[in-house]
């Protein structure tokens, strides 16, 4: 049923010495020429009105310069629609990029986006979860791996029930799925796929004495290139050379240290595999300090792809992750997920990687 047309008023200009009064509801009725309610299911979005009408409310809102009261939104149901986007720092490049895309998606789905750090404490991630939940967040995004302890499991368990009973969703972004039957959306990138193809391209080359470098083994984003590269080397009959032992930061002061501790302990090895790009500059820096030149002593390849690998020098091979698009997929698969067409299978994706060759690889007789 459409709403008659109400004769528009205009608001009386204010008088030399008048307060400035902010602009209400029943302003941009009578602006409109429609009834309060009309205004307020436009704004919400919660009951259908006619096209020509909400047009019609929406250009009054933008020539009165009106802005909603948030709490008095909240008690009329008119909740403002959020995802969360929970990272460790802000700082790093992948998950920055992840975020942006996250934050885009977000925008043009009408929803706003809450960035949110946690500096790597489960303690604080926890409390960024619950304080979402309270807040009516439509989703809640973890990115980047994690310890995959019994502990881990339990929680994360508890927080995807928890927040699927109030409507929410718990997603997790280029992090493993937790099992089968749990309300969580799982947006993945190929981490193990992109650590084989990047080691086959070492190995290709001739490199058998492949150290790799960085992270925590216990990490899940760690033991899934771990993994890559353990297959790479079974594949070609190389026995692991290598690995990361204790846990460690992804980081350049990591991959400075751990490097230089190999360098002065006489370990021979032609070949690096950082976990990430950063570890690797720091590598990249250590090898010339001790007067090694890359890619004529040794050979190194990082992961992740992200600006910085094309300004190392030499320029750096890399396997390329697609950060911003796991951002975008995962705040379309949690919102899509609400559709009455949205299938099961539609909350679990794996996004392909692949190596980017570049200057820091030389062929070496095997």
């Amino acid at each position: 049923m459409t709403e008659a047309v109400r004769p528009r008023r205009r608001r009386s200009p204010a008088q030399p010495g008048d307060e400035p009064r902010p602009t209400t509801l029943r302003d941009v009725a009578a602006h409109a020429g429609v009834s309060v309610a009309t205004v307020s299911r436009v704004l919400a979005e919660n009951y259908p009105v006619a096209p020509a009408t909400r047009k019609r409310v929406l250009r009054s809102v933008n020539e009165l310069n009106f802005v909603a009261n948030t709490h008095a939104r909240a008690l009329r149901g008119m909740v403002t629609r959020t995802v969360a986007f929970v990272l460790n720092d802000v700082r790093g490049q992948s998950f920055a990029a992840a975020a942006q895309g996250a934050e885009e998606e977000a925008a043009q789905s009408g929803r706003l986006c809450l960035i949110c750090t946690t500096q790597g404490d489960p303690a604080r991630e926890m409390g960024v979860i619950r304080l979402m939940r309270e807040q009516g967040a439509e989703a809640v995004i973890l990115i980047g791996g994690a310890v995959q302890d019994e502990a881990y499991y339990a929680r994360m368990t508890e927080v995807a029930q928890a927040l699927d009973a109030v409507g929410s969703r718990l997603v997790f972004c280029g992090r493993p799925p937790l099992g089968p039957d749990l309300p969580l959306t799982v947006v993945e990138y190929d981490n193990e796929g992109g650590a084989y193809a990047v080691t086959s391209q070492l190995l290709a080359n001739g490199h058998r004495k492949i150290v790799m470098l960085g992270g925590d083994p216990r990490h899940s984003t760690t033991a899934g290139r771990r993994d890559g590269y353990r297959r790479a080397l079974a594949d070609f009959g190389v026995e692991p050379y290598r690995e990361p032992g204790q846990p460690d930061e992804f980081s350049r002061a990591a991959g400075y240290r751990r490097t230089r501790e190999l360098l002065d302990s006489g370990v021979e090895f032609t070949a690096i595999f950082a976990c990430t790009d950063v570890v690797a500059a720091g590598a990249l820096a250590a090898l010339a300090d001790a007067g090694k030149r890359v890619p004529e002593d040794v050979s190194v390849v990082g992961y992740d792809d992200i600006d910085l690998a094309s300004d190392l020098r030499p320029q750096l091979t890399t396997v390329h992750v697609p950060y911003e698009e796991l951002g975008r997929t995962a705040v379309r698969l949690a919102l899509r997920r609400r559709r009455p067409d949205a299938e099961r299978g539609d909350q679990h994706v794996m996004l392909g990687t692949h190596v980017v060759v570049r200057k820091s690889v030389a062929r070496i007789a095997p």
